[in-house]
C-alpha cells in the first residue's frame, strides 16, 4: 500500500515515476524488493507524468481532473473551459440552441414567429405571417362585414341547434353541436313564433339598465317578468312576454331559411356576444375602436342625415341624444389606411342624404312605410348616421373617400375596385330592427348582397362576415361569459378600470370559400374579434388600437386553413 506521504494515486492509466536522489525509478514493487527497499523514509518525492495526455475513453479529453466530450459538453464546448451561456447546448463542439431553435441576440427562439421567421433577421410585414419558416400572407384579400340589428342567437338559431339545452357540446360540426333553445323562459313563458308580424309588434327594451336586470347576474331569468327600471323622469318596463320569441328556418319557405342555409354551408359561432350591455350605438363602437365610448345611444354623430332618421337614438326616457364627434382617437380605419390598405363604408340611402343636405331626404317610394302617418316608421326609410360608428370620429366624419352609397358596392364589385375592407349597413327598414323593419326585408337585403359578391370576380378572394349589432332585448338562455363557472374575464374596461360586461349572444356567420364548412365554433368572441382579425390579416401585429383588440380571441375557429393558406389563430 502506498504511504500517504507519497501523495494520492491519481487513478489515471499513466506511468508514474518517483524521483529518488535525482534518479528516476519506476514505482514498481517488484523492483529491488518493493517500494520500501528503494525509497528512503525521509524522501520527499513528487509525481510527474511521462506523457501529458490521460488515457480517457475514445472521443474524450481530460479537462482538469475529468474526462469530457468537448463536442457535447456545455461547460467545455470545443475546448476545455469554453462554456456555453444559459439556455444553450453544445452540439458538434459549438454552442447553440436545442432542436429547431436558433440563437438570436443571445436568446434561443423557435424561428417561426413573425419577428424571426426562418432566420434571426427575417421579419414578416404587411399582414404576412411565419408559416413553415417562411413569411406568407393569407389568401383572404377582401373582407366584407354586413351588420344587421337587434336579435339574439336564440331568436334566430335556437331551433337550428339540436343538442339538448345546457349540454354544452364540445363537437364542432353541424346543428347537433350547438344547444337548442329551451321551450320556455325560466319563469315558464313559452317562446312565441317570431315572424314578421311579431317582429313589428314593438321595439323590445334593450337599454343597458334593462339588460342588466334581465341578465340578472347570468341567471337570464327576468326577460319576461320581474324587472322594471325607475328613472328620475320615467319608469320603464323591461320585462315583457314579447321578449321571448324564436324564428323558424327549417322549411324551405321558413322566414330565416337562408340564414340556416348559410350556417349549413359555412361556419356559425355560438359563443359570440355583443361586447357591451345595452343599445346599438354603444355596441357599434366596437366595430370602430374596440372600446366603450358611451352607454346605449347616448350620442348622435354630426353631418349628413343627422336627426333625419333616428328611431332608436333615444335614451330610456325618450330624450334625444346630443351630437358628439370624438377627436384624436385612432380607429380601425386609421390603422388599415396607415398600413396602405383601403376601406369603404357602404350606407344604404347615403347618396340621397348627401344630395338633400342640409335638409332631410324624401322618403323613397319603395319604402313600405312611405304613406304611413307615423313619422318614426317613415323616417326608418332614410339613411341613419348613428348606424355607422365611423361617423362618430372627427377625422372620418363624412369623408368622401370612405363613405359611399350602398349601390356603389355593386359598382365596385363589377369594376374591380372593391376595397380591402368593406362595412355594409342597410337602412332601418332593411336591417330587421323590431318595430321598424320586417325580418323578411332584412333577409332579402342580406341575401342579395351576398349573391352580388358571389357572382363577382371577388368571390374567390373575399371573406363575408354577417352579424347582428346587439340582441335587441330578446331572450337568450346562455349567460355572458363573465358569469360562467369559472368566469371568463372581461375583454374591455372603462377608463377607470371597471370591467365592461358582455351582453347577450348574437349570431355570427363566416361565409364564402374561407369559411370552415359546417363548423359551429364555441370560441368566445365579440365585435372586437373582427378588428383583431383585420389587424392580423392586413397589418400583421394585433392590438394596434390597444383596447379589446389586444385581448379578444381571433376568428380562426370559423376559418379553413386549407383555403386561407395559413393558420389563422383561433385564440389570442
Amino acid at each position: 500500500m502506498w504511504p500517504a506521504r507519497y501523495g494520492a494515486f491519481t487513478g489515471l492509466a499513466c506511468m508514474t515515476l518517483l524521483r529518488c536522489g535525482g534518479a528516476a525509478t519506476a514505482a514498481d514493487p517488484s523492483v529491488d524488493g518493493g517500494p520500501d527497499a528503494h525509497v528512503a523514509r525521509d524522501a520527499k518525492p513528487d509525481v510527474v507524468r511521462v506523457d501529458a495526455a490521460p488515457m480517457c475513453p475514445s472521443g474524450e479529453i481530460e479537462c482538469g481532473i475529468a474526462c469530457v466530450d468537448t463536442m457535447t459538453s456545455a461547460t467545455n464546448c470545443g475546448a476545455c473551459g469554453e462554456g456555453c451561456g444559459a439556455g444553450l447546448v453544445c452540439e458538434h463542439g459549438k454552442c447553440g440552441c436545442a432542436g429547431s431553435e436558433i440563437l438570436c441576440g443571445g436568446t434561443c427562439i423557435e424561428a417561426v414567429d413573425d419577428d424571426h421567421c426562418g432566420t434571426c433577421s427575417t421579419q414578416c410585414t404587411g399582414g404576412a405571417h411565419c408559416s413553415g419558416g417562411a413569411c406568407s400572407a393569407s389568401a383572404v384579400q377582401h373582407v366584407i362585414l354586413i351588420v344587421q340589428e337587434n336579435h339574439t342567437f336564440d331568436a334566430y338559431f335556437g331551433n337550428y341547434c339540436q343538442a339538448p339545452t345546457g349540454s354544452d357540446p364540445t363537437c364542432t360540426v353541424g346543428p347537433s353541436c350547438c344547444e337548442r333553445a329551451p321551450a320556455t323562459t325560466p319563469d315558464g313563458t313559452t317562446l312565441a313564433p317570431l315572424d314578421d308580424a311579431f317582429n313589428m309588434v314593438s321595439d323590445r327594451n334593450h337599454s343597458q339598465a334593462c339588460e342588466i336586470e334581465e341578465i340578472d347576474s347570468g341567471k337570464m331569468d327576468r326577460y319576461t317578468s320581474g324587472s322594471d327600471i325607475a328613472g328620475t323622469t320615467c319608469t320603464v318596463a323591461c320585462s315583457s312576454t314579447i321578449n321571448a320569441a324564436i324564428a323558424d328556418g327549417a322549411s324551405p319557405g321558413g322566414l330565416i331559411a337562408p340564414y340556416w342555409q348559410f350556417a349549413d354551408a359555412n361556419a356559425l359561432a355560438d359563443r359570440y356576444f355583443q361586447p357591451i350591455q345595452g343599445s346599438s350605438s354603444s355596441n357599434d363602437m366596437y366595430f370602430a375602436i374596440a372600446h366603450e365610448q358611451f352607454i346605449d345611444n347616448a350620442y348622435s354623430p354630426p353631418g349628413v342625415g343627422a336627426d333625419c332618421d333616428d328611431p332608436t337614438g333615444l335614451n330610456i326616457c325618450g330624450v334625444d341624444a346630443p351630437v358628439k364627434a370624438f377627436v384624436g382617437r385612432t380607429t380601425i380605419v386609421d390603422v388599415l389606411r396607415g398600413a396602405g390598405r383601403t376601406v369603404g363604408v357602404y350606407g344604404d340611402g347615403y347618396a340621397e342624404a348627401v344630395a338633400a343636405a342640409p335638409s332631410c331626404a324624401s322618403v323613397p317610394p319603395e319604402c313600405p312605410y312611405s304613406s304611413f302617418l307615423h313619422p318614426e316608421l317613415a323616417r326608418s326609410c332614410l339613411y341613419d348616421p348613428t348606424d355607422f360608428p365611423f361617423q362618430y370620429y372627427a377625422q372620418l366624419n363624412d369623408d368622401p373617400t370612405l363613405f359611399f352609397d350602398y349601390t356603389r358596392l355593386a359598382t365596385d364589385l363589377a369594376n374591380g375596385t372593391l376595397p380591402d375592407f368593406a362595412f355594409v349597413k342597410g337602412r332601418t327598414f332593411h336591417n330587421e330592427h323590431p318595430e321598424f323593419s320586417t325580418i323578411s326585408d332584412g333577409v332579402t337585403f342580406v341575401t342579395q348582397t351576398i349573391a352580388d359578391i358571389a357572382a363577382s370576380s371577388y368571390a374567390a378572394s373575399t371573406l363575408i362576415l354577417l352579424t347582428w349589432d346587439e340582441g335587441g332585448g330578446f331572450y337568450d338562455h346562455v349567460s355572458p361569459p363573465e358569469f360562467w363557472t369559472p368566469p371568463v374575464a372581461s375583454t374591455d374596461v372603462l377608463d377607470d378600470g371597471t370591467p365592461v360586461l358582455h351582453g347577450t349572444r348574437v349570431p355570427m356567420l363566416a361565409i364564402g370559400p374561407f369559411a370552415a364548412k359546417g363548423v359551429v365554433s364555441h370560441v368566445v368572441m365579440d365585435h372586437a374579434s373582427i378588428l383583431r382579425f383585420l389587424e392580423y390579416n392586413f397589418v400583421g401585429p394585433v392590438g394596434q388600437l390597444g383596447y379589446s383588440d389586444a385581448i379578444v380571441n381571433n376568428l380562426g375557429s370559423l376559418l379553413d386553413p386549407s383555403t386561407t393558406g395559413i393558420v389563422i389563430p383561433a385564440g389570442k
